[in-house]
């Protein structure tokens, strides 16, 4: 695999900031304790199913992370700077099948208590040592955002509770953001096959409401509540789902969609959490809800097509 002159590599750096409810401390350790490296790193879909650590510095640190289709991506990194529970320094390479050292980067990593909870905030500047790893570059934003969504599920708990669906979509961000949010748009594309819909009300602000009606092929109607909690376009939305009222059969969720760039396509996570595992169960039995899913981002990824 040719290597790239040095005066022609291609860099990139990203910064983002997480607030987790959760100590300092702990959330330190997840960075840096193999155990819990293991249980949160890479993006959505993907397991670390190999993790060694040794958080000092000069410290060895290695991952594999493993797709959804069984292809393993090595990590070979070192501590350059540990000062425990506020930052990290960490010095990374992507490694091919071959041992050759793909790209090669500089992750910091500061942690700031804030008021009980911790304040994350990852930096990582990137080089692609060969052509072929340039496009890795592009997924640098999305792989962090999805990996610090990953950590949050597990400090919270939502990772035994919660659905998740992911798709990648040919279109810009902001073009799949105004697909949920543009009434006459999502008359063309939400609910499972065979649904239409109705839309009684659309505010798409925080403490809006959207009140609708999915229609059945069997000509069943199914009233429905959201209360949108945060709206961040085109990055991200947030709200409240619930059908006519909570009751046992019929538990709310919180709804969260994420809408990360990869190179002008859109990788959009859809995760609905509950307030515990068995009222994710009763959903999944009763609306089977994780195949509802799937076939409504099928048929936005239709409609999008179509545009």
């Amino acid at each position: 695999m040719p290597s790239v002159r040095t005066e022609d590599r291609v860099s990139r750096e990203v910064s983002i900031t997480r607030l987790f409810d959760a100590p300092r401390e702990l959330v330190f350790r997840c960075f840096t304790d193999a155990e819990h490296i293991a249980t949160w790193w890479g993006p959505e879909g993907f397991t670390a199913p190999e993790c060694a650590s040794d958080p000092r510095p000069g410290g060895k640190l290695r991952i594999v992370m493993r797709g959804p289709d069984g292809a393993e991506f090595p990590v070979d990194a070192t501590y350059l700077e540990v000062e425990a529970p506020t930052r990290l320094v960490i010095e990374s390479n992507a490694v091919g099948p071959d041992g050759a050292v793909l790209l090669e980067a500089i992750n910091t990593v500061t942690l700031v208590e804030r008021d009980g909870a911790t304040e994350v905030t990852v930096h990582a500047r990137a080089t692609a040592l060969v052509s072929e790893a340039a496009a890795m570059l592009v997924g640098m934003d999305a792989g962090w955002t999805q990996s610090l969504q990953c950590l949050d599920d597990v400090l919270t708990g939502a990772v035994d509770r919660q659905f998740v669906i992911m798709r990648v979509f040919d279109a810009p961000r902001e073009v799949v953001f105004r697909a949920w949010t543009d009434p006459e748009q999502l008359l063309h594309w939400w609910g499972p096959k065979g649904f239409s819909l109705t839309i009684d009300e659309i505010d798409v602000r925080p403490g809006g409401t959207w009140r609708f009606t999915m229609h059945g092929p069997d000509g069943v109607d199914y009233p429905n509540v959201s209360r949108y909690e945060v709206v961040d376009a085109p990055r991200r939305l947030v709200f409240m789902h619930s059908g006519e009222g909570v009751t046992a059969e019929d538990p709310a969720f919180r709804s969260t969609v994420t809408f990360d760039d990869m190179g002008g396509t859109t990788v959009l996570t859809m995760r609905a959490v509950f307030e515990t595992a068995a009222a994710r169960d009763l959903v999944q039995e009763k609306y089977h809800a994780l195949e509802g899913g799937n076939e409504t981002l099928d048929r936005l990824g239709e409609y999008l097509d179509t545009r």
